[in-house]
């Protein structure tokens, strides 16, 4: 509430952590939720990518939280589309024909149990009609990518799910077990990157440009024996025998996304639907600070939105503001960020909350 009564209204905010380039913070399954939810509660509306928000059996559900699949979230940054919160969604289950049948009858408990227990609606579930052979690649800076080898039979069985009435899309890939032992022993550990990253963005990428609707992927993967040395943050991953869940929850509230007209100039946000989330109405962009070279995190400096660096959150990047000619506020912790967030939504300006103060003159 403001001094006169009258409550403050959200100020839309974006929360960008880049996949596979070994965040502290993000870089692992779900463990920057915690940052999501704080941000969320000072902003009012938080829209972030299934990277942030995915926890394997794992996830936290806020009406304030807004899911959108990473190229979706650089076309919404980019003012190409809108967002258009849905109370909830049918989300068609698309598996990859190489699971194995003990594997894929998790993914199918799996979905059952959201269905039951979440009152998801889930279906119809597709197999595509070849093995999608997904590819694990590591580039020359260490960031992980990957490669898929029929994305024909891929689109082939969404097209066949949006056909049958699901308008959101989980794909379920099964991915190769035999990755590198001592990068996965690193990861276990703490450190290293998540090698099936890039490769998951690369799915879903393809899917959410070709149908326009949301998608998030899960791997299929062979289950792990335990490590007592594990680090807090890769537990998420080891928890069941599916990273499913997650997907199924996200994808059940993902917002619509709208069509912009291009040209003409810059929407003014005041002509807009009062419900439509649009790049002209954000108010804060946080990102690590050494990761802001990214489509999203550079559309929304174009537009002077407000970007916040967040310090703490180290990555294999060095891409700053200093090195992009760009102003940013830093933020050492999470928590100051979502404390600058709270001070331009209650209009106070950050740099009446640093000291020294430069004096005008």
């Amino acid at each position: 509430m403001t001094a006169t009564g009258a409550e403050v209204p959200p100020l839309p905010t974006l929360l960008v952590i880049p996949t596979g380039i070994g965040c502290s913070i993000g870089g692992f399954a779900g463990d920057a939720l915690p940052a999501a939810r704080l941000l969320a509660a000072a902003s009012g509306c938080l829209i972030t990518h299934p990277n942030v928000i995915n926890a394997a059996v794992l996830t936290w559900s806020d009406r304030r939280i807004h899911y959108v699949e990473g190229w979706s979230l650089d076309r919404f940054a980019a003012g190409d589309l809108a967002l258009a919160p849905v109370a909830s969604r049918r989300v068609g289950l698309l598996l990859d024909a190489a699971i194995e049948a003990d594997l894929r009858l998790r993914q199918l408990q799996a979905a059952d149990a959201c269905r039951a227990s979440l009152g998801v609606a889930i279906g119809p579930v597709v197999t595509t009609d070849a093995p999608l052979g997904v590819r694990l690649r590591l580039g020359p800076s260490g960031t992980s990518w990957g490669h898929l080898e029929r994305p024909d039979a891929l689109l082939r069985a969404a097209e066949q799910l949006v056909a049958a009435g699901a308008s959101a899309i989980a794909v379920v890939a099964r991915f190769p077990d035999e990755v590198d032992g001592a990068a996965l022993e690193a990861y276990r550990k703490g450190g290293g990157v998540d090698r099936l990253a890039g490769a998951e963005a690369v799915i879903s990428h393809l899917l959410s440009r070709h149908l326009g609707i949301p998608c998030a992927h899960a791997p299929a993967l062979a289950a792990l024996p335990p490590d007592p040395r594990l680090d807090p943050r890769a537990a998420a991953e080891e928890l069941g025998h599916t990273f499913l869940p997650c997907v199924l929850v996200g994808l059940s509230r993902a917002p619509d996304l709208v069509p912009m007209p291009r040209g003409g100039g810059e929407l003014d946000p005041r002509l807009l639907p009062a419900d439509l989330l649009h790049a002209a109405r954000l108010g804060a962009v946080v990102a690590p600070a050494g990761a802001l070279g990214g489509e999203a995190v550079l559309a929304c400096a174009e537009r002077g939105v407000p970007l916040i660096a967040l310090q703490s959150n180290r990555s294999l990047l060095r891409v700053d503001g200093e090195a992009l000619g760009i102003p940013v506020l830093p933020a050492a912790t999470t928590a100051e960020a979502a404390g600058l967030v709270l001070a331009l939504r209650e209009g106070i300006a950050p740099e009446s909350l640093r000291r020294p103060i430069d004096s005008l003159s």
